[in-house]
């Protein structure tokens, strides 16, 4: 069976007994689950339902999700199974059938249908843990013993394998696990599954997700029992085409094939070939899904992790000698192999490419400038006659400019030089930790919202949204609590926009007959729900009273203004940029949008005027917006626009600006673009690697930058005493006579150098002056050597200074001095040791730079004795 049947013919499957067919959501998990940068799991995309947030579509759920796990990307390549992208198929039941459904399901798919032998099945089951305070799961032994299933094949194995949860929180439940005795050829007789060997082979984990974990290791009941399984595809599609490893597959084949074609070796013919051909296909799956998906590579997050794989695959592609770029044809044949199942694969195949290219081009250059940067590092171990090179040295090389330690490891090899495993794998930890602690404090504003999430399951209601019909709204005040300082509060009905899709929350007041209050933000909650977070400013707020609440109107409009400029702007830098652009990040409101969009260059000056005399064009015309209620099909097929990230239903909201755009979108906007008045692009710079960020300003915003522009210009003609219209000539007439002046030697310059020459000693037939001096920039510090080494002849000058906590060095010699024995750049390097850094140069000229200048006088004193030496 080929891996494409088995997909099929698991998802009919369920079909056939009342699941609905899920499509596979994105590898960038949504907004809604901000616990992990990828999907890792089958059920990911279903957790609100699982924790009974969102009413499923169906109680009875099948599903092929894409997924891609990192925690071990060393291994790939290494064992015949591990991956980091793989497909997880799945079937759930929410609230439905539980235990003995589930097991006769499996049962009955994995023996009829696959035709595995009952004989070779062995299961697991949860032994009980005495830390979550539960025992044997003897439920799930009874349903298997029920389909026939022997006692002595099912082991009982404790919380470590099996338990499922999805993190340190959320969803988790006992599983049972199944696995396929593959033989004594495998093993021995005394084996048994949850052992780690190769003779079982666990195939199809079945969870019965019927607890909530909580922070302090708690468990509390879900609302209903739960199914949640994963059987991995491609695994499966091993055990059934009888192959021993999942690279020998249908799925991985034709690309370990073009790894083949590619490199002239073959899979099989030593362990390094084997392995590299294993990271090739395994890395060119992830990355072209990665990028069809909207993620990009770049230093950060999930584009780091794509950066990484893409990195791994080149300096793989150079073990097996591959030459040319190569990246592009890898995404080509996912994309002919996988198309199919994957439909938004061929679809963004420009933008895949795109990347695949730019990433590939700018790591040859990486790799070009880490081999010079590396001949450096060996140069100075063998002038120092040792074997080991610093592991901060390979560390810098891989955190600085992402040069992969196997490669430093395999060049220094070639040099007979070695590298501390252990120290640099300190320093990687060292990353990590700071890394985790971003993370965790990440996880701290992720605490707060699940406050207000338990604040909101204790009520009765879900609140309804108002607030594209009105901004003022009769209501009742619902259920209260206080929250450091401010109340949350619930609303029937709220005219108040929760922040969300970039754009912020809407401000405003709540009134009732004893109190008032200002809503300070708007909880966007899962299935549509909200919270307001209020500050009491007058009298007290009783539940039950009659609320009138009231957006504040000025915000509003400024804000929708501004959102719907960021969408004739995405509109526009797509149409000047390319269909690569995407959405990377927003911020809309009153004051400003800011837009992050992936593109792997800085706009130029034309590029950025085209672009906001296209927007301004579209505000001119008057283009109608409106916001259309459809399917998510239905969207799809009119090109509507999804962010990635974001989690959308069946049903959508699209916004669609008239002849320009059209985006799924639950923000608030103008009725027509005329309303924005004036579009204004302030600011383009780099957001990450690969993401640029652009800023911009509406409407009153907008005319009070021009008045404010104005104002400036108007007091620079008053000051060069020229019309507005000639203040540009006039600065760079003054920019003319500052240089004119800059390259005139002054007094002062000239008095410091004559008094420096006066100084000289002679040493060993050359005039030497080495001094500590005072200058306002590395340029002076650099004449006034030159000024020195012309008065003194044959003369032989170190100068050294201290600027804003750094020093710099520079080492000036005559010919004639070095001639007699003396290097500039030996002698900067000495002084530079002092002072914790690093230079070199010409033998006639060479500068050097430091960190330590309380150490500044040592150097200087170290430059002169490295001078004494050369000329005694």
């Amino acid at each position: 069976m080929k891996g494409a049947e088995l997909r099929e013919a698991f998802l009919s499957f369920f079909e056939a007994r009342d699941h609905r067919r899920m499509p596979s959501a994105s590898l960038v998990p949504s907004t809604y689950d901000p616990s992990v940068l990828l999907t890792t799991a089958g059920m990911q995309p279903f957790r609100p339902y699982f924790r009974g947030e969102e009413e499923p579509p169906h109680p009875r759920l099948t599903s092929c999700q894409k997924c891609f796990r990192t925690t071990d990307i060393e291994k790939v390549g290494l064992t015949a199974r591990h991956l980091t992208f793989f497909e997880m198929l799945g079937n759930f039941s929410l609230g439905d059938y539980f235990k003995q459904g589930a097991v006769e399901h499996a049962w009955e798919l994995s023996t009829r249908v696959l035709g595995l032998d009952p004989d070779d099945i062995w299961v697991t089951v949860f032994g009980g843990d005495d830390g979550l305070g539960l025992g044997d799961d003897d439920e799930a032994v009874r349903c298997w013993l029920s389909v026939g299933v022997p006692e002595e094949r099912i082991v009982r194995l404790g919380r470590e394998d099996n338990f499922w949860q999805a993190g340190p929180t959320g969803p988790c439940g006992p599983c049972s696990e199944l696995y396929v005795d593959r033989g004594s050829d495998f093993g021995g007789e005394d084996e048994r599954p949850g052992d780690d060997t190769e003779r079982f082979l666990e195939f199809w984990n079945l969870v019965f997700m019927q607890y909530e974990l909580h922070g302090d290791g708690s468990l509390t009941p879900l609302p209903k029992q739960n199914i949640d399984t994963g059987l991995g595809l491609d695994r499966m599609t091993a055990i059934l085409q009888g192959v021993p490893s999942v690279y020998e597959t249908d799925l991985f084949r034709p690309l370990v094939e073009l790894g083949e074609e590619l490199s002239g070796r073959r899979y099989g013919q030593d362990f390094e070939t084997t392995r590299a051909l294993r990271i090739f296909a395994d890395h060119g799956r992830g990355m072209t899904f990665l990028l069809g998906d909207g993620v990009v590579p770049s230093n950060e997050d999930r584009g780091y992790i794509l950066r990484r794989i893409m990195r791994r695959m080149i300096q793989q592609a150079r073990v097996l000698e591959i030459e040319g770029p190569f990246l592009e044809k890898v995404a080509d044949r996912v994309i002919e192999m996988m198309g199919g199942a994957y439909p938004e694969l061929p679809a963004e195949r420009e933008t895949i490419v795109k990347w695949a290219r730019a990433e590939e081009e700018g790591f040859g250059r990486t790799l070009a400038q880490g081999e010079r940067l590396l001949a450096d590092v060996v140069r100075r171990a063998k002038e120092a006659e040792t074997s080991w090179v610093d592991p901060e040295d390979a560390f810098k090389l891989h955190d600085t400019y992402g040069f992969p330690y196997e490669l430093t490891k395999e060049l220094l090899a070639q040099e007979g030089l070695s590298v501390d495993d252990s120290g640099f794998e300190e320093l990687m930890e060292k990353a990590r930790t700071v890394s985790r602690g971003g993370w965790r404090a990440g996880r701290e504003g992720g605490e707060h919202h699940e406050r207000v999430l338990e604040f909101a399951r204790r009520s009765d209601f879900k609140t309804r949204f108002v607030g594209y019909e009105a901004t003022e709204w009769e209501t009742v005040l619902g259920p209260l609590e206080r929250d450091d300082g401010r109340l949350l509060a619930k609303l029937p009905e709220s005219p108040f926009y929760p922040e969300g899709g970039g754009q912020v929350s809407d401000s405003g007041t709540i009134e009732t007959p004893s109190g008032r209050a200002r809503v300070a933000q708007v909880y966007r909650l899962p299935d549509e729900d909200q919270a307001v977070a209020l500050e009491l400013e007058e009298g007290e707020l009783v539940p039950g009273e009659p609320v009138r609440a009231v957006v504040d109107r000025a915000t509003r409009l400024a804000t929708m203004s501004n959102h719907t400029a960021t969408h004739l702007l995405h509109a526009a830098l797509r149409a000047e940029l390319g269909t690569h652009v995407r959405q990377a990040g927003s911020y809309v409101g009153p004051d400003k949008l800011r837009f992050d969009f992936t593109h792997g260059e800085r706009l130029s000056r034309d590029e950025l005027a085209r672009v906001e005399d296209r927007v301004n064009r579209w505000i001119v015309e008057n283009h109608p917006v409106r916001a259309i209620y459809t399917t998510r099909e239905e969207a799809e097929r009119l090109g509507a626009m999804a962010l990635f990230g974001e989690k959308y239903g069946e049903q959508v909201r699209m916004v669609e600006v008239d002849g320009v755009s059209r985006e799924l979108c639950g923000g608030t906007h103008v009725a027509s673009t005329a309303e924005i008045g004036l579009f204004h692009l302030t600011t383009e710079t780099s957001s990450a690697a690969n993401v640029r960020r652009v800023e911009a300003v509406t409407g009153a915003a907008g005319i009070d930058v021009f008045r404010a522009r104005t104002e400036v210009l108007r007091r620079l003609s008053e000051m060069l005493r020229v019309p507005e219209r000639e203040v540009v000539a006039a600065v760079e007439r003054l920019q003319r006579q500052l240089r004119e002046a800059q390259r005139r030697p002054r007094r002062d310059d000239r008095e410091l150098a004559r008094s420096l020459a006066e100084k000289a000693r002679e040493i060993g037939g050359v005039r030497v002056v080495t001094e500590l001096v005072e200058v306002p920039d590395r340029d002076s510090l650099l004449e006034l050597s030159d000024r020195v080494k012309q008065m003194l002849g044959d003369g032989a000058v170190v100068v050294g200074c201290a600027l804003d906590g750094r020093v710099h060095l520079v080492a000036n010699f005559a010919p004639g001095a070095v001639e007699r024995g003396l290097k500039a750049g030996e002698v900067v390097r000495a002084a530079a040791e002092v002072v914790g850094g690093g230079g070199g140069g010409r033998d006639t000229m060479a500068q050097a730079g430091g960190r330590d200048p309380g150490k500044l006088p040592d150097a200087i004193a170290a430059a002169r004795l490295a001078i004494e030496r050369a000329l005694a």
